[in-house]
């Protein structure tokens, strides 16, 4: 009897790794990417993942900067109306420090206003995640969780630590945002 009980533990065990592992690889519906370059204006600031679960993030404080002080309307020869966030300058991995940059894509070559930078995005080999819709305080870190995940499955590519970058369409509705979210991989 106890050997039966033993059996079906490990039975269920090796499911709930199996599910787990296929709902890593599927995260938020993954594909495989080439994106072409392109140059981002916007405001930064260094932060890392520690600090922005911790409550005192910068994040949250750039995106109310962005809307607080009319930013994306300073921002000169905008290709679209999306918004862009850029993690670029990694220190390590997705534990060490990041520079954030929250602005919008530019024609090439275009100068930042005063208080702005600019960066360049590197063409490359990029994963793209899309998040569920909803609020983005919410959205956001649950796609990156999920994100996080995708990259510990064995068999999946490796993140690059170049640049990532999140895709925001449509902010009409601020209480039913989708995000796309690229993460730069190695070839």
């Amino acid at each position: 009897m106890q050997n039966r009980f033993c059996f079906a533990l490990v039975i269920v065990a090796i499911i709930l790794l199996t599910v787990g592992a296929t709902a890593a690889q599927d995260a938020m519906n993954s594909k495989a990417i080439e994106s072409p370059e392109f140059q981002v204006v916007g405001i930064e600031a260094r932060t890392n993942n520690s600090q922005e679960s911790g409550g005192n993030g910068a994040i949250p404080k750039q995106w109310q900067r962005l809307f607080m002080e009319n930013l994306l309307s300073r921002i000169p020869d905008r290709t679209d109306q999306s918004i862009v966030a850029v993690y670029s300058n990694y220190e390590s991995d997705w534990n060490g420090d990041c520079t954030y940059i929250l602005g919008a894509k530019v024609k090439p070559g275009s100068k930042p206003p005063e208080g702005m930078v600019s960066k360049s995005v590197p063409a490359g080999k990029y994963i793209e995640f899309t998040s569920k819709r909803g609020r983005p305080e919410q959205v956001v870190p649950e796609m990156w969780k999920h994100v996080w995940a995708y990259f510990q499955v064995s068999g999946n590519p490796t993140r690059a630590y170049g640049a990532d970058y999140e895709i925001y369409d449509d902010m009409s509705d601020p209480t039913n945002v989708q995000v796309r979210l690229y993460v730069g991989v190695k070839p």
